[in-house]
């Protein structure tokens, strides 16, 4: 286990980028639950990996979401719902995993879906340099579905009810705290308890970065 600054965890996670010998672009998951910070570490981490001159791709699970209909069809608040039904797994893996993967082109699309808008995206089809970075971050990244195509895994955790504290804050402008911290404990943290229970993300992640304090985390880096 170690501990440090923030700039000394973002060091600590370039080089860990920067030691994968892949022969293709390095495909790095930041995964964790909502609101855990995933999305502002993936954020600077593609800004460090930047400064000492990679060529990243920055992408979200959110731009992989199915549309509102079949993402609520068993309902607002089902947990089942949020694990099983919210992302579409397979186009994320054949537009933007498999395509930079040992056996990939290196041509990808980094996303498929307008969350604002709620409709399909089909963004233009890029082509990654051998030595590109795709820094992609969201939940339920190591579920079997994708757990291989990874070639750094990095799991993001916080303590639930700092989760649901952030969340509030985060969503008041558009929601009430009450309606979120109900969409947070009977959907999004029961999501996370049958995601652990099916995935067992603690065990395949190569980093583990404990993020209650974000200026000073803590983090364990297992052996791949």
């Amino acid at each position: 286990m170690a501990y440090g600054t923030r700039g000394d965890l973002l060091r600590h996670l370039a080089e860990a980028v920067e030691s994968v010998a892949a022969g293709h672009p390095t495909r790095v998951a930041v995964d964790g639950p909502p609101a855990a910070g995933k999305t502002t570490l993936a954020d600077e981490l593609a800004v460090a990996l930047r400064a000492r001159g990679r060529d990243v791709i920055r992408a979200t699970v959110d731009d992989f979401l199915v549309p509102r209909v079949r993402r609520y069809r068993r309902g607002e608040f089902s947990a089942d719902g949020c694990y099983l039904d919210a992302h579409d797994h397979a186009a994320l893996n054949r537009v933007l995993l498999d395509p930079l993967g040992p056996d990939g082109d290196r041509r990808f699309q980094h996303a498929v879906y307008d969350h604002a808008a709620d409709t399909v995206l089909s963004p233009p089809v890029r082509t990654a340099p051998v030595d590109a970075v795709l820094v992609f971050d969201g939940v339920f990244l190591m579920r079997p579905e994708l757990v291989d195509r990874w070639d750094l895994r990095v799991l993001v955790t916080v303590a639930v009810d700092r989760t649901v504290e952030r969340a509030v804050v985060r969503e008041r402008r558009v929601s009430s705290g009450t309606e979120v911290e109900r969409r947070w404990r009977e959907r999004y943290l029961p999501a996370q308890q049958l995601y652990a229970v099916a995935a067992r993300p603690t065990e395949r992640a190569d980093v583990v970065v404990r993020n209650d304090e974000p200026q000073r985390p803590v983090w364990t880096t297992r052996g791949r």
